[in-house]
């Protein structure tokens, strides 16, 4: 058999494969081109975006690189390779197994085999995520539309599950760390539509065994009644939303204070709440940071230029994330000033929302409380940047 027709052939054996669904897996070896430390390359079928594609793994000596690729751009990839920079190939299916061999100067050949797989993979992109937030007999994800009814998640949904699976995953991990007595008692600022507070709530009720009591605070009257209308038919008798604004609710007595993307000061507004009523766990995810971007722009306005920022500062797309570096730098050292440990990170991929930093505070017995060190650190940085006050300072009595 030439080397042509024995290409030709397994490229049509790939090719049927992938179309009557028998394809296993596919791999190149023997790799004889230029490309420094490369070794072979491992190709499976898999599903993205209910879409699906063939999935290479290039391997090198030192790292693996995995991209995908529609089904005809794959295979315009696997017909460049074969007999060319790779002089073998397997391929796997259901059916059977296919060896194609192209030696340097020699005629290329074909062995067909026994299939070494006689079912095919599952397409999932990755393994199973295993979720906390489950869907299965929770109507209140069906009432606030998150699910069908029979549980499954909607499409135009699937961000927003994401997001609360992973919110509830992070304060789970927080929440275990916790004394059950300084657990009881968790207000959510701002709760909208209450898709966290359900979550949380469920989730620490059934996965935890605990019994919280849960309020939510929402200005919108209409989503507090409606939250309040699904927190009763859902048989959640310790879940309540109120109506309010965060800045007049009183926090008294909350263990865990949460505050996700409460817009500009209102974010502050729940920090200070949570100070003021010693919560063990304060969580904030802030939103727009309009307070010290004015401050800023107003100080370089007047001529008060930063040296070393501002070649930064005069590009408004620079100055905004400056603004919330700043806003959340300053926001964390006050935390630290009344005897937190801060945490800030990134908590969900920006893909998903561009509202992705977490600013995490756990009440440390430890810490040294209004530390005159913290003053002088928060003093310099309003100084450096042209800020008369943050305002968290006043929200908290600083």
């Amino acid at each position: 058999m030439t080397q042509e027709n024995a290409i030709d052939s397994f490229e049509n054996a790939l090719a049927r494969a992938l179309e009557d669904g028998s394809f296993v897996k596919l791999s190149l070896g023997h790799y004889a081109g230029a490309e420094d430390g490369l070794k072979s390359v491992h190709v499976k079928q898999v599903i993205i975006k209910r879409a699906p594609m063939l999935s290479f793994t290039t391997r090198y000596k030192t790292r693996d690189i995995v991209k995908n690729y529609p089904p005809d751009a794959a295979l315009e990839r696997i017909r460049a390779a074969l007999g060319h920079d790779f002089r073998q190939a397997l391929l796997c299916t259901t059916a059977f197994d296919l060896e194609l061999t192209a030696p340097q100067g020699k005629a290329a050949r074909l062995k067909k085999m026994p299939p070494s797989q006689r079912e095919a993979p599952s397409l999932a992109h990755d393994r199973s995520k295993t979720r906390l937030v489950t869907t299965e007999g929770k109507p209140w994800l069906h009432a606030l539309n998150i699910t069908d009814a029979g549980g499954s998640v909607l499409k135009s949904a699937q961000d927003k599950y994401r997001q609360i699976d992973k919110y509830v995953e992070i304060l789970s991990g927080l929440i275990k760390t916790l004394p059950p007595e300084r657990a009881a008692n968790i207000v959510d600022m701002g709760a909208g539509k209450g898709y966290l507070t359900f979550a949380l709530y469920d989730y620490m009720r059934h996965a935890l065994n605990l019994q919280p009591q849960v309020r939510g605070v929402e200005y919108r009257a209409d989503l507090v009644e409606l939250c309040n209308k699904i927190a009763a038919e859902s048989g959640f008798d310790g879940l309540r939303f109120a109506q309010g604004s965060i800045a007049d609710y009183d926090a008294g007595g909350a263990d865990i204070l949460i505050a996700l993307h409460a817009c500009d000061t209102a974010t502050d507004d729940a920090i200070a709440k949570g100070i003021a009523a010693d919560a063990a766990l304060i969580v904030v995810a802030p939103c727009c940071h309009k307070q010290i971007r004015r401050a800023m722009e107003k100080s370089r306005a007047q001529g008060n230029k930063n040296a070393d920022f501002d070649f930064l500062l005069r590009h408004g797309i620079f100055t905004e994330r400056q603004a919330e570096m700043v806003t959340d730098g300053l926001r964390a050292l006050i935390l630290e000033y009344f005897g937190y440990t801060v945490k800030v990170f990134e908590f969900i991929s920006d893909a998903h929302t561009p509202k992705n930093v977490m600013i995490v505070a756990t009440r440390n017995p430890k810490m040294k409380m209004r530390d005159p060190e913290v003053l002088g650190t928060i003093a310099a940085a309003k100084a450096r940047f042209g800020i008369d006050r943050h305002y968290l300072e006043d929200a908290a009595g600083l």
